[in-house]
């Protein structure tokens, strides 16, 4: 089977043109992109965070899948690289664009959970983990990418794909699948079981 996406959002030539002169290349997998889409079209009205807006390719696939009434906010340190999605994303009403440290604003956030939450940056994956899983909302998703390992990863990084990976096949709150396609994803569910745990 062919899992090329059939379709993509209209703004991602455009990005993509955009990060190729910006010399930006950890833009968000087309397929991930497509199963993002489809996680946002699957919450009518929802709440969605990105953790690491890039050049917004990611942005872009979450806002095609979302309904009018969904909302997402996107969190990037970079303000250079995260200028490109604002200039082509902006005018949607549904997307609030956060340029800041995502540990910090993790750390910080005092707000409603999400209930998709899309961490593509260090800070929500590799640390603040456990307050990333915090903010999702009971039947909620939180995806990971970029976990299948490439030549250039230091030892080190190999290690903390591991330790990830086995943290979150053992957390009590979530059920966790790993996917072998596109870059390496996990996608956990947090369990709406009666007696879940709240960290919040």
């Amino acid at each position: 089977m062919d899992d090329t996406p059939r379709s993509a959002p209209t703004p991602l030539a455009r990005l993509r043109v955009a990060a190729s002169a910006a010399d930006f290349t950890r833009s968000c997998d087309a397929r991930t992109g497509s199963l993002l889409a489809a996680l946002a079209a699957a919450r009518p009205a929802g709440r969605v965070l990105e953790l690491g807006t890039g050049v917004g390719e990611g942005t872009a696939w979450l806002l095609s899948g979302m309904d009018r009434a969904a909302r997402l906010t996107t969190v990037e340190l970079d303000a250079d690289v995260q200028a490109i999605a604002r200039e082509e994303l902006s005018a949607d009403p549904r997307v609030t664009f956060v340029t800041a440290d995502a540990g910090r604003w993790l750390e910080e956030y005092s707000g409603d959970p999400f209930d998709l939450v899309f961490a593509d940056t260090w800070p929500g994956k590799f640390t603040h983990l456990e307050r990333a899983l915090d903010l999702v909302a009971p039947g909620g998703t939180y995806l990971i990418d970029d976990l299948t390992p490439q030549p250039d990863w230091p030892e080190s990084h190999a290690a903390a794909v591991t330790r990830l990976l086995a943290e979150l096949d053992a957390h009590p709150d979530f059920r966790s699948v790993r996917l072998a396609w596109s870059s390496g994803l996990v996608m956990a569910v947090r369990g709406a079981r009666e007696g879940a745990r709240s960290r919040r």
